[in-house]
């Protein structure tokens, strides 16, 4: 199940937020948990998995320490249906080809090309609407602030 809010945004992405002249309700999804190395080694044996949670951990380590090292080395890395990881430069232009150098590139980012189990994820995900975080915050204080009258009296 996901948790979704709904967000009004600006119906043109990347407008200034004094610029803007319409906006549209667009949902966002809202995260239910984060899950650290560790804990998503002990999901992955929780699943059956013959090695323990120690030796998931490492094998996963090692993996994210060997995607990098390709990543610096300029290769394009396919894990099946995972899918593709590949290093993508973002730069700043030059007039002239011969005015182009290493100085120019400003960032070495990492692209990720779903493979088949995550291309679609629509068709199997569920939904659920939930408030906004900052509903939720606001929600708490009112709780939190009840609370501290209903002490005092």
């Amino acid at each position: 199940m996901i948790d979704y809010s709904i967000a009004i945004m600006s119906a043109k992405p990347g407008t200034k937020k004094a610029d803007v002249q319409q906006t549209k309700a667009y949902g966002s999804a809202q995260v239910r948990e984060k899950l650290d190395l560790n804990k998503f080694a002990k999901h992955i044996t929780d699943h059956g998995c013959s090695y323990d949670r120690g030796d998931v951990a490492a094998i996963l380590t090692k993996a994210v320490d060997c995607l990098r090292e390709m990543m610096l080395s300029g290769n394009k890395v396919t894990l099946g249906d995972l899918g593709s990881f590949y290093p993508e430069l973002k730069t700043k232009g030059a007039v002239l080809a011969e005015d182009f150098s290493a100085d120019n590139i400003k960032a070495v980012n990492v692209r990720w090309i779903p493979g088949e189990r995550f291309k679609d994820l629509r068709n199997e995900a569920e939904f659920q609407l939930v408030p906004t975080r900052q509903a939720q915050a606001e929600a708490n204080k009112v709780i939190k602030n009840q609370e501290t009258i209903q002490g005092i009296e």
